[in-house]
């Protein structure tokens, strides 16, 4: 079972999630490593099920707590999907939000961008894990603007969580 990047903060059920493009523990594939370091900068596909019945809502987010920052970073953040929705496909998180399921909103990642930004682990920082964490949520809306930061979205999620699903494929550099 996959480790779960927030349970210091107290225990919730999990779920399932699967994907097409990454695997729990594997390295990622060429296109979800970012487009400078000659990957293709594109969210995956990723799917989800046995939430609980009383979802209203879904998040998902994609964090590298390995980054050399001291706080990791926020590749990724999706906020208010509809609790019909049960998967993103590949690209999801493309520039805009135009991939998204309506309703949903996108907040900037760590370069200011609005979209999913691929892993780019320096040299000499070792491997990197990239927990995507899927949120099952008790509200129809997270109270949040959108210019909020992803750890806002986290913060604000963490009290509405009935349980959340997390698959974490890793990068290290020079893997592609």
């Amino acid at each position: 079972m996959t480790r779960d990047p927030f349970e210091r903060f107290g225990a919730v059920p999990s779920f399932l999630v699967s994907s097409d493009d990454v695997s729990d523990g594997r390295p990622l594939a060429r296109e979800q490593w970012a487009v400078g370091s000659g990957g293709g900068g594109i969210s995956p596909q990723l799917s989800w099920s046995g939430f609980p019945p009383e979802t209203k809502s879904f998040a998902v987010t994609v964090h590298d707590p390995d980054a050399p920052t001291g706080s990791g970073f926020w590749h990724w953040a999706v906020y208010d999907i509809p609790p019909a929705v049960t998967e993103l496909p590949t690209d999801a998180g493309a520039e805009g939000g135009n991939n998204l399921p309506q309703g949903a909103a996108m907040l900037s990642n760590e370069l200011g961008s609005k979209s999913f930004t691929g892993a780019a682990p320096p040299p000499g920082t070792g491997t990197h894990r990239y927990d995507i964490v899927v949120h099952a949520l008790d509200v129809e809306r997270l109270d949040i603007g959108p210019d909020s930061t992803p750890a806002v979205l986290g913060f604000n999620a963490h009290f509405h969580t009935l349980a959340r699903a997390v698959i974490c494929p890793v990068a290290t550099a020079g893997d592609i």
